[in-house]
């Protein structure tokens, strides 16, 4: 009996699995799906006008593709090759970088925002509500301003002023512990300090462009961005993606709780502060190149927690696929909408996002831990 009882165990577990499994590739198809047609869309409009199956023939062209010297060119920076056609050049040198960076900055900011939701076993976590978004947008800003120098490393002072964030949040939330609701509250005190001193900084600004450009940035946008962008965040956003994948079994033990994570042997503080480390990372990457892009951090984790599950892995590798997806699509939305005004993409995934989260509000009872 005990044997008849373990094998319809095993088979239970291998149904829930596969089940799992489906879903999650169901995510991931309809991701593409999605990306690919905003893709053709977002080639096809502007003052060259392309047809869908001329922007089809010429985001594949093998010619480009296959070419050594212009993927060089694309990612080591320099010039382009001289072949390159009219229609292959508003392509490829102006309108797929825009989306390139979207695809970037959907995945940094889906991602980081599932980590944090974890770390802090809390739902309404995300690197926005935090204070991190605000922490890391504050450095951006002295560096578009005053030190432009220092673009090159853009990212890794985004991190260095997450992180400080981070520990400012986190040391205001400490009282024997801390509580969802209190990171929550720490947050929004954070975010709101951070976010006057940005406001202040306008005040020393006498370069009405640096203005301009510093307000689209806080607004989060994807206007203007090129290959250049795609360089400064691919390397950091790689390595984080990596990271961030590789710690996914440290995960599913701090959703465990912190009693079952260190009755496991698991240094809970040390572990949560260098997860951390990684979704901060993460965010940087995103908002060196995008600005201040808020609501994908905290609303896809819940899409995708509410089809594929709590299970680590495939939460992230989910996030992987709905973020660029949904992040590249607002861009859409945020081009079209009143064209040929073209709105900030973080205008788009507010007015998305705030719904979807009122509509948790109303839906959840126990809103608020994972």
């Amino acid at each position: 009996m005990g044997k008849v009882s373990d094998a319809l165990a095993e088979r239970r577990a291998a149904w829930d699995e596969w089940y799992a499994n489906s879903k999650l590739a169901a995510v991931a198809l309809g991701s593409l799906a999605v990306l690919l047609g905003a893709t053709l869309l977002q080639v096809s409009f502007g003052a060259y006008p392309l047809t869908l199956a001329e922007a089809w023939h010429t985001v594949f062209d093998p010619e480009v593709l296959f070419s050594t010297a212009a993927w060089h060119a694309f990612l080591l920076g320099g010039g382009l090759p001289e072949w390159f056609t009219r229609q292959q050049l508003i392509v490829w040198n102006i309108r797929l970088p825009r989306i390139l960076v979207g695809i970037l900055v959907g995945a940094n900011l889906a991602v980081s925002g599932a980590i944090f939701q974890i770390v802090t076993r809390n739902e309404l976590a995300s690197p926005y509500v935090l204070g991190i978004s605000d922490g890391a947008g504050l450095v951006v800003l002295v560096t578009l301003t005053f030190v432009s120098s220092l673009l090159p490393v853009m990212p890794v002072l985004a991190a260095l002023g997450g992180a400080i964030a981070f520990l400012i949040v986190y040391a205001i939330a400490w009282k024997n512990g801390t509580s969802p609701v209190r990171l929550v509250l720490a947050g929004v005190v954070v975010g709101t300090v951070f976010g006057s001193v940005q406001r202040a900084l306008f005040f020393f600004i006498d370069d009405l462009s640096v203005v301009m450009s510093a307000q689209a940035w806080l607004s989060g946008s994807l206007l203007g961005t090129d290959w250049g962008q795609v360089r400064l965040a691919l390397p950091f956003t790689v390595l984080a993606l990596a990271l961030a994948l590789a710690v996914t079994r440290h995960l599913d033990v701090l959703l465990l709780g912190e009693e079952t994570a260190r009755s496991l042997g698991m240094p809970v503080e040390k572990m949560r502060f260098a997860v951390a480390g990684i979704a901060i990372l993460s965010t940087a990457a995103a908002i060196a190149v995008a600005g201040l892009v808020g609501f994908v951090g905290l609303i896809v984790p819940h899409m995708v927690r509410n089809i594929v599950g709590s299970d680590s892995q495939r939460l992230l590798l989910g996030c992987l696929f709905l973020g660029p997806a949904l992040l590249v699509g607002a861009d859409v939305g945020a081009r079209l909408a009143l064209s040929p005004v073209q709105l900030p993409v973080g205008i788009i995934t507010g007015l998305v996002g705030g719904p979807y989260f009122l509509y948790l509000m109303r839906k959840k009872k126990d809103l608020g831990s994972v």
